[in-house]
């Protein structure tokens, strides 16, 4: 076992695994390089993870070292996609965190509202496993009309978007640092203008790849400028997560599993969920296809019915240990693309891209343990997670548009996602159900479509994801 087989592997070959079933075990150092500037820019970018805390701190009422403990159980369970031969950097299902509070927020704070969330989690959990191994993945998202798929992704980026800005929301907290620093985030990520400065200058390239991780540590700073956060107070030694206090009075182990009613009443946002999670399946697929072909030397081999599996399990597993408002879900699309990225550079750059993914995550998860990181971003965690959320909700906004085909689909798309922000998944299904029963008739799952609207369409949305 100490050899390092990965120095072995040929030419248009996979990484060398042990196999497992549907799964291929790889384990660091010894079936792939470990890859070290992965690893340290995972150590810093452990600040994203940090930022659910706030979340469960605000739904469960939890202290801070019990959330610390969720976030920490979670990004063990991070290891397992790499580790079982899922070729993605896995992170939470974002579009749908607003979705998950607003049902969650429907119960009274205490057991019942916990309650609540692990039916959720364990729901989306065995839904998940249970498409994976039938198969049934793709079938089921195709069912589900255009308008309606649409009007949920869309629905979902509002109300990220409405849960930054809404009365007592944190853009209250932090106008000055939320503004400045989701300005300089859109100019980094998504300007023509800073592209060309990447294109021309090594020094922006870098900047480029580093994902949303400068603007954190920029918040840092200026939060404390503006007066709406202090300085951080660095810490030494480890981070103390609380996890008697965790499995005692926020699991099954301490107050029980919740009734049969609440997960039949979480099933409608479960499935919208889940329409958001498949499009980040679609998604992972297509910069994976797009990557391999500037690596010929690595067949990488993504299966939708394994990423089941494993999101999958990973949501069911978390139900019972810690329940996480953030949700397990198949890609963190920012870290990947970043990733892929450096894959694409050939082979001295990143030798595997299981030793790149697995080496970001090995990164984060010694993150979580250090308490210098961790005490540096605990004071701007709400930035950093108002940042997350508006991000996801802009790209929402545009996947959202791009799956309507007619200018039909996008006027019910548009009803649909209204009624999701405001009302909750189950009276957006039942006025996506109507709306398009009365518009479209017999042609309820077809719809329409206006090829001219779609020109511009995204075909790889249309399609399953398959094996």
């Amino acid at each position: 076992m100490g050899i390092a087989l990965w120095k072995n592997r040929k030419e248009g070959e996979e990484a060398p695994y042990i196999p497992c079933g549907p799964f291929k075990i790889r384990l660091p150092f010894i079936h792939y390089r470990f890859e070290w500037p992965d690893y340290f820019q995972g150590l810093l970018m452990c600040a994203v993870d940090l930022a659910a805390i706030p979340l469960l701190t605000t739904l469960l009422g939890m202290p801070f070292e019990v959330a610390l403990a969720i976030v920490i159980l979670n990004g063990l369970f991070y290891l397992t996609h790499h580790l079982l031969g899922d070729p993605c950097v896995p992170g939470w299902i974002t579009p749908a965190i607003p979705l998950i509070m607003a049902y969650c927020q429907q119960f009274p704070e205490g057991p019942e509202r916990i309650h609540s969330l692990i039916a959720f989690q364990m729901t989306l959990g065995i839904l998940s496993i249970f498409l994976g191994v039938t198969g049934l993945a793709g079938k089921i998202v195709r069912l589900i009309p255009a308008a309606i798929k649409s009007g949920i992704i869309i629905g979902a980026g509002l109300a990220a978007i409405i849960s930054i800005f809404q009365v007592g929301g944190r853009f209250e907290s932090f106008p000055w640092s939320i503004s400045i620093a989701v300005g300089i985030a859109f100019y980094l990520l998504y300007s023509a203008h800073f592209a060309q400065l990447q294109a021309r200058f090594p020094a922006f390239a870098v900047l480029g790849k580093l994902g949303i991780f400068p603007i954190i540590i920029l918040a840092v700073v200026v939060a404390p400028i503006f007066g709406e956060a202090p300085w951080p107070s660095i810490e030494w030694g480890f981070s103390s997560p609380d996890f008697t206090r965790l499995w005692n009075e926020y699991t099954v182990f301490g107050i029980g599993f919740p009734p049969v009613e609440m997960y039949l009443t979480a099933i409608p946002t479960v499935l919208a969920t889940y329409i958001v999670l498949f499009g980040d399946i679609l998604q992972n697929r297509a910069l994976i296809t797009d990557g391999q072909k500037y690596r010929p030397d690595e067949k990488v081999k993504y299966k939708s019915t394994r990423a089941h599996l494993i999101f999958g399990g990973r949501n069911a597993a978390m139900s019972i240990l810690g329940p996480d408002v953030t949700m397990c879900g198949p890609i963190w699309s920012a870290m990947q693309v970043v990733t892929i990225e450096r894959w694409k550079k050939g082979r001295k750059a990143m030798d595997s891209f299981f030793g790149g993914i697995g080496s970001f995550r090995w990164g984060t998860n010694t993150g979580l343990l250090l308490m210098p990181i961790v005490s540096l971003v605990q004071p701007i965690l709400g930035i950093a997670l108002a940042l997350t959320l508006l991000i996801q909700g802009y790209v929402n906004m545009k996947i959202g548009v791009l799956e309507a085909r007619s200018g039909k689909d996008l006027g019910i798309a548009g009803i649909v996602a209204a009624i999701l922000s405001i009302k909750g998944a189950a009276w957006a299904f039942a006025a996506g159900i109507l709306l398009c029963f009365l518009i479209y008739g017999k042609k309820f799952f077809e719809g329409e479509v206006d090829y001219t609207f779609t020109k511009d369409h995204d075909r790889q949305l249309e399609t399953e994801a398959d094996d």
